[in-house]
Parts: structure tokens; sequence; C-alpha cells
């Protein structure tokens, strides 16, 4: 049995999904009309538009891992906290990408909203 508070297996449904290159979970995951964005390019994506993204990722980045994970559960939503770790593709060097994403979660029990906020610099390391 999990004992992890829901918000946060929501989160590790996520982290699943991007380390398996695989967002075929998000879909059960998020609100249908849930809203995805980034400070770095300031637009608010779909969870279609997501997946699409994470596709992408793990064709560029290999070997991805989330470490050093900091959570903070509040009333209706989860914090937390992270680097994203892995093997760049093209130069095969490694590169990581701190973030924190702020999530809230609807009475229904999905994600309705996720700001995610990440280091611009360490982000074109991973499509470079």
């Amino acid at each position: 049995m999990n004992d992890r508070h829901p918000y946060v297996q929501l989160l590790d449904r996520i982290i699943a999904a991007a380390q398996a290159g695989d967002p075929a979970d998000l879909f059960n995951v998020y609100a249908p009309d849930a809203v995805i964005w980034h400070n770095n390019d300031g637009v608010e994506q779909t969870v279609e538009q997501n997946a699409k993204v994470l596709r992408r990722i793990s064709e560029r980045v290999t070997d991805r891992e989330y470490t050093d994970r900091r959570i903070q559960v509040f009333d209706g939503g989860v914090v937390q906290q992270h680097v994203l770790r892995g093997i760049n593709v093209r130069s095969g060097e490694p590169v990581q990408l701190h973030a924190c994403v702020v999530v809230t979660v609807g009475e229904d029990g999905l994600i309705t909203r996720l700001d995610e906020y990440i280091d611009s610099a360490e982000a074109l390391r991973f499509s470079s």
C-alpha cells in the first residue's frame, strides 16, 4: 500500500512517465482542461501539448532521473523542487535542469494546473 500523499503520488506518476518517455499516463493524472505553464516561454499548454514536449525530451536526453526532490503539500496542491539529470543524446554529456513545480489539484483528485519554473540556461543544454 502506498502511504504517500495522493498529491505526491500524482507527481510520482508524472516522473515515471517522463523517465519512461511515455506520456500516456499523463491523461489520467491531469484534468481534461488542465493548464501547464512554463516560466521560460510564458506559454500555457494543454495536456496533449505537454505530452508532445515529454516525447521530444525523451528523444534528446537519455537516462533521465529526477533527483533531490523536495516536496511540500498544501491545501489544494503541492510544490516540488527537483533536479532532472540525464545524458544529452547529441553531445553525450551529462545535463541537469533545476526546476520547481507548483501544482493545483481539483476536488476530483486530478491536476488542474501545473506551473513549472526552470533554469532557462540549463534548459538550453537539453535541446542543443
